[in-house]
């Protein structure tokens, strides 16, 4: 996908909550700012929007160093998350479809997304998931047979995740195939964002029933030319690959390798792009 106009001031907005978690001397955050405005002008509109935040970031520690500016946030996500964790398995376990179940929740729990939403209040949105129907959920855009079918003819599922937090609902949605298929779940490398880290697959669980691998990257989404030489290998012999998070569409949904991508739309611009409307659970095959 590439990235809009609409998409430029939320690269500022990003750099500026970035530098309001270390600091509140408003200077420095002009400074920043300032920085970001300097590498605008060099970017190309074909580039995704991924690509760009990864050199917006860059500048973010750059100027405050190479800190996990996210980790206090990302914890109490986990542990939040982790508390549901039972809700969210009797849930699956009282539906007819455990499968569907699954696959909503974990689109469910990708609302817990700083990169789209800086003043995300995570007790809030967490909450709202339990405050919803998921059937009346808007689904627009939900190839959910497709998904079904393919996933049966499948023995090994590549699973790239999204948020910490959100790492807990992936965990729903592994469990309901993991005892009959090979699964690997792919994080960030470094921090970015409360992008999920090793650390952060490994608090929620996720390792005890997957493998869990680094993409290589440090960027809000999976930037392929970016990506370690073993993560490609494994990405490009993939049978089945399950996409979590705008980012990871942002920056995949043009490369044609029938990438299921679940995320909520949250943003107007990606769901003018896929065909949904703002607010909806989305599952695409790209």
């Amino acid at each position: 996908m590439k990235t809009y106009l609409e998409c430029i001031p939320c690269f500022f907005k990003q750099a500026i909550e970035a530098g309001r978690l270390i600091t509140g001397n408003e200077i420095i955050h002009k400074e920043l700012i300032d920085e970001v405005a300097k590498l605008v002008p060099e970017f190309s509109l074909n580039a995704t929007p991924p690509e760009m935040a990864y050199y917006i970031h860059r500048a973010v520690k750059k100027k405050f160093g190479d800190k996990d500016l996210y980790k206090k946030i990302k914890e109490k996500s986990n542990r939040m998350a982790l508390e549901l964790y039972p809700k969210l398995k009797k849930k699956v376990d009282k539906s007819s479809d455990r499968l569907l179940s699954a696959v909503e929740i974990a689109i469910a729990g990708n609302v817990i997304d700083y990169a789209s939403e800086n003043r995300l209040n995570i007790e809030e949105e967490i909450e709202n998931l339990f405050k919803e129907n998921f059937v009346n959920v808007g689904k627009t855009v939900f190839q959910y047979d497709d998904f079904r079918d393919d996933l049966i003819k499948t023995n090994k599922i590549l699973y790239l995740a999204d948020n910490a937090g959100e790492v807990v609902f992936d965990r729903v949605l592994i469990e309901e195939f993991c005892d009959e298929k090979e699964v690997t779940y792919v994080v960030r490398e470094k921090p970015v964002i409360n992008d999920a880290l090793q650390e952060d697959a490994i608090t929620c669980g996720v390792d005890k029933i997957a493998r869990v691998i680094s993409s290589g990257v440090e960027s809000p989404g999976t930037i392929l030319k970016y990506c370690s030489k073993e993560f490609l290998e494994i990405f490009n012999k993939a049978e089945f690959i399950i996409s979590k998070g705008q980012g990871n569409y942002e920056a995949l949904s043009n490369t044609g390798n029938g990438i299921y991508f679940l995320f909520r739309a949250k943003c107007p611009v990606i769901a003018r792009h896929v065909g949904a409307e703002v607010g909806d659970i989305v599952l695409h095959k790209g």
